[in-house]
C-alpha cells in the first residue's frame, strides 16, 4: 500500500509533535526548517494512518530498531515491513507484509556532470534522448534510491550500475507535475 501527503501546511506542528513516539519528536527536530520538520512528521503520520487502518493497531507511536544495513523496522511488529521517504512537495510511505522501499524527489534541473557520475552510459541515453530529461533522471534515481532501501546493497558504491545487477524486483513509478516516486519490491514470481 501507498500513502502520500502533499498537504504538510496542513496540520499543527505542535500537536503532530505531541502525537508521534519520542524518538520520532528527536528526528524531527534535528532538522532546522519547519518544512522540513513537517515532512519528517508527515511520513511518520503516514505510517501512523496507515498501522492504524491496515492492521488495526490503536494509537499507534510506532519505535524503529535498525537492522545491520541501517534499515528501519517496526519495533515489536517483524512482520510489517515500510518505507518512508519525502521531498519539498510531499511524504510517502510503502507499507506491506513483505520488504518494500520507496523514494520520492523533486524534478528539478540536473546537471548532467551530477547526472554522469551517478547513472551509467545506458542511463545517460535514456536520459539524453527522453522528451523530458529532468523527470527521466528522477525515474531512474528514485529507482536505485528505492532499490537501496529495499535491499541496503549499495551495489559495492557502484550506484552507476545499480540497476544492472539488481536481483529480480518489480518497480512501480509515479510521475507528479513536480515530483517522481518509485517504489520496489522483490518480484514474487521470480522463485531461488
Amino acid at each position: 500500500m501507498i500513502y502520500l501527503d502533499a498537504n504538510i501546511d496542513q496540520f499543527d506542528l505542535e500537536q503532530a509533535l505531541a502525537t508521534v513516539s519520542p524518538q520520532r519528536r528527536a528526528h524531527a527536530l534535528r532538522y532546522r526548517n519547519e518544512r522540513d520538520q513537517r515532512l519528517c512528521l508527515a511520513a511518520y503520520r503516514l505510517l501512523q494512518q496507515s498501522l492504524r487502518v491496515d492492521y488495526g493497531i490503536d494509537n499507534p507511536r510506532p519505535e524503529f530498531i535498525y537492522d545491520d544495513n541501517g534499515k528501519p523496522l517496526l519495533k515489536g511488529h517483524p512482520g510489517i515491513h515500510f518505507s518512508m521517504s519525502h521531498c519539498h512537495e510531499a511524504a510517502v510511505l510503502a507499507i506491506d507484509n513483505a520488504p518494500v522501499g520507496i523514494d520520492i524527489e523533486t524534478c528539478d534541473n540536473y546537471s548532467l556532470e551530477v547526472a554522469a557520475s551517478v547513472m551509467s552510459e545506458a542511463e545517460m541515453r535514456q536520459i539524453l534522448e527522453s522528451p523530458h530529461p529532468a523527470h527521466e533522471f528522477t525515474r531512474l534515481w528514485t529507482m536505485k534510491e528505492s532499490l537501496y532501501k529495499l535491499t541496503g546493497d549499495d551495489n559495492d558504491g557502484d550506484i552507476r550500475h545499480m540497476l544492472d545487477k539488481m536481483p529480480p524486483v518489480i518497480f512501480e513509478t509515479i510521475v507528479f507535475p513536480h515530483s517522481v516516486c518509485s517504489v520496489c519490491s522483490y518480484d514474487k514470481t521470480v522463485t531461488s
